[in-house]
């Protein structure tokens, strides 16, 4: 492990690093560090959180590492940094894209915001293949995306093979 993304949160680190690993496989929460002193001690200076409470999570999305620090409402998410999450077929898609856009806002082209505020693009694995090679192909599927929120992986297969 050399680089790894850290995603910060204001006091959600935990949930958030829960949510994200119960949706992909082949991952899970590798570590939780705590702000040092006691649950009965007053908040840290400069910190804002509370000693004892969660400070790190170390999780794993699919093989990825990523950090998730409790850093204080300083900086929030923004759409210019998001995770891509790749699907196999609709079922997928449509399962990850409700928990994860529950309590958050949909947007367009398969991106959502959840409840953290963390942006994601929810898209058929096939989906880099079809925006390369063929010109034509790439149009079409670029077109059908375009128009869309959530993602129809069918809708953009039959845009990709010309039969939309």
């Amino acid at each position: 492990m050399g680089v790894i993304l850290c995603l910060w949160f204001d006091g959600q680190a935990q949930a958030a690093a829960e949510l994200y690993t119960s949706l992909f496989p082949e991952s899970g929460i590798l570590a939780i560090n705590h702000y040092p002193g006691q649950e009965a001690d007053p908040p840290l200076p400069g910190t804002h959180r509370p000693a004892a409470s969660v400070l790190t999570v170390h999780f794993r999305l699919e093989g990825s590492h990523y950090l998730a620090l409790n850093g204080g409402p300083q900086f929030p998410h923004t759409p210019a940094c998001s995770l891509v999450g790749y699907c196999d077929n609709q079922l997928e898609l449509d399962k990850r894209w409700q928990a994860l856009s529950e309590g958050g806002r949909a947007d367009q082209c398969g991106w959502l915001q959840d409840r953290f505020g963390l942006s994601w693009q929810l898209v058929p694995r096939q989906l880099p293949q079809w925006l390369s090679g063929d010109p034509a192909a790439s149009a079409r599927v670029f077109g059908a995306l375009m128009r869309m929120g959530r993602l129809d992986i069918a809708t953009l297969q039959r845009a990709y093979e010309g039969k939309a």
